[in-house]
Parts: structure tokens; C-alpha cells; sequence
């Protein structure tokens, strides 16, 4: 898979999301949208799992759908944030069957074929190391477990990184693996017949207070470990929003979301290089002449 341009400063990211839980769902609608196309194209499949893993479940919203799509399954909510998981219990019911648990995605404290279902909404663009993401969710997938995700395409967020590469060198806007890429990725981690689409998103905002409020609320701000240093000057910041609302003339902006949708199966633990196994049953006795 190609690297994405950009590494995520991980502690930044953490510390944007905890201060963003509390207002997080105010502005969550491309969340929503994405999770509402997953769940549409999970619909042709039956499964009907018992232990589901919400991976980058955020402040539970997702969680919640899933554990009332599959009743008698038990969901956990797993995220890096504390403070978007202490929102998710405070939204869960009492008699929830949903838990909350921090963690990397990268590095998952579950046990090897522990989920019937990973689901990963709109996680892998904040992955430095998606292959790695990958290799885990294909250890604790079950044999026949379904992994079902949505995440962003390379043409997301292109009116952002244009205006900005006019201004400055800095990397302003990740980009994001291509499709055909994160197909390879699925395959080579152990997951099979991945079946992947492609939508495109549009959202609109009126001028660019609406914008970096729901910026803010979201948590999707500039936090590249590579992001310029110091302070944005002023000439530079009002360059770079002048070309990013110079299209539309009324001081409008709309920008373009490339929408990754897709699922793969578990095919179970992967056995380790050197490492053979047998079944005891086609273990025969030995037969003396």
C-alpha cells in the first residue's frame, strides 16, 4: 500500500478528540452519513453475530445502531479517546449490552478470533499504519466474521489542499490510499474477497465561521506531525481562505468527500512463517506388517 502523505501526531489527535467529545455530535453528520452507507451495503448480508467490535466507535452513536440492528449481540466500543468513550457510557441505556474500551486500533488487547463483526467507521483515515489496522482486525475476525468499513478516498478534501499548496510547501491536508490500494492491503492481511465502492460526498457552508466550527466540533483540524511550527501569519491565513472561497463567489465553499465504502471476510488466525498445523482427527495409527 502506498503511505499516506503525512503522519498523524498521535497525541495531538487524542487531545483534540477528548476536548471535542462533549459537542462532537453537533456536528457528526459526515459520521452519520458514512455510517448509514455501511449499514446500507451490509444489508444484502446474513449474519446474525454474536460479539461485534466498533472500531473508532468515538462517542457510541454507531455502537448504538449496531446493537439495535443485531439485539442479541454484544458491542464494544472501542476508541483512543477517554473522552469520547466517557460520552458513550453516558449515553448508553442501562440495560445496554454495549462496553466501552480505550485502545490503539493498531494493537488490539482482544484475543485472536474473538468477533463475529469489525466495524470501522471513518477510523482509517486518522491510521498511520493501516496494514497494520488491517493485520489486527483479520486476528481477532472470527473464520467467516465479516469486517465492514468506511473511510476517505484521495480525492477528499481537495479544495482544502489546493488552496493551501498555493500559499505554502507544509503538507496542510493528508491524503488518503486509493481504493485498488486498500483492496491489496485487505488481501495481503489475511482477509478475503473484499468488495469495495466508491460515492462521492458534497457538503456546503455558507461562509468560513460554519466551517471551522464544525472543524472544531469534529476534531478535524490540521494535527500532521509535519504541520508548520510556528504560527499561521495572518497574510498567509487570509491568501490561503481567499483561495478557498474564491469559487463560488458569495463567499460560499462546498467540498468533496471521496466516500470508500467496503467489506471482507475473516478466514481466522493466520498461522506464523515455519509454523504448520494439523487436524487430530487426520492423525492415523500407524499400521504394523
Amino acid at each position: 500500500m502506498n503511505k499516506v502523505s503525512g503522519n498523524i501526531n498521535s497525541r495531538d489527535m487524542r487531545r483534540r478528540f477528548d476536548r471535542a467529545a462533549q459537542n462532537f455530535e453537533t456536528a457528526d453528520f459526515v459520521h452519520r452519513q458514512a455510517f448509514a452507507g455501511l449499514m446500507e451495503r451490509m444489508s444484502p448480508l446474513v449474519i446474525m453475530p454474536k460479539q461485534i467490535l466498533d472500531l473508532g466507535a468515538g462517542t457510541g452513536r454507531s455502537s448504538r445502531a449496531l446493537a439495535k440492528a443485531y439485539p442479541r449481540s454484544r458491542v464494544v466500543a472501542l476508541d483512543l479517546s477517554t473522552g469520547m468513550l466517557r460520552i458513550a457510557r453516558k449515553k448508553k441505556s442501562f440495560l445496554s449490552r454495549t462496553s466501552e474500551v480505550r485502545g490503539d486500533a493498531v494493537n488490539l488487547p482482544f484475543q485472536a478470533g474473538s468477533f463475529d463483526l469489525v466495524c470501522a467507521n471513518l477510523l482509517l483515515p486518522w491510521i498511520d499504519d493501516v496494514p497494520g489496522c488491517l493485520g489486527e482486525v483479520a486476528r481477532v475476525l472470527r473464520k467467516g466474521g465479516v469486517f465492514t468499513f468506511a473511510t476517505l478516498g484521495p480525492d477528499s478534501f481537495a479544495e482544502i489542499r489546493r488552496a493551501w499548496s498555493s500559499v505554502e510547501s507544509n503538507v496542510s491536508v493528508r491524503t488518503f490510499p486509493d481504493m485498488h490500494d486498500v483492496g491489496d492491503a485487505l488481501m495481503k492481511t489475511g482477509l478475503s474477497d473484499p468488495v469495495l465502492d466508491v460515492d462521492l460526498l458534497t457538503i456546503s457552508y455558507r461562509d468560513k465561521v460554519s466551517l471551522y466550527r464544525d472543524l472544531d466540533a469534529c476534531a478535524a483540524r490540521n494535527c500532521l506531525a509535519d504541520r508548520r511550527s510556528t504560527l499561521t501569519g495572518k497574510n498567509r491565513l487570509n491568501r490561503a481562505e481567499n483561495a478557498l472561497f474564491a469559487g463560488a463567489g458569495d463567499g460560499s465553499l462546498s467540498l468533496t468527500l471521496e466516500m470508500v465504502y467496503g467489506h471482507a471476510w475473516g478466514t481466522g488466525p493466520r498461522q506464523a512463517e515455519g509454523e504448520f498445523r494439523v487436524d487430530p482427527a487426520e492423525i492415523t495409527r500407524r499400521s504394523s506388517r
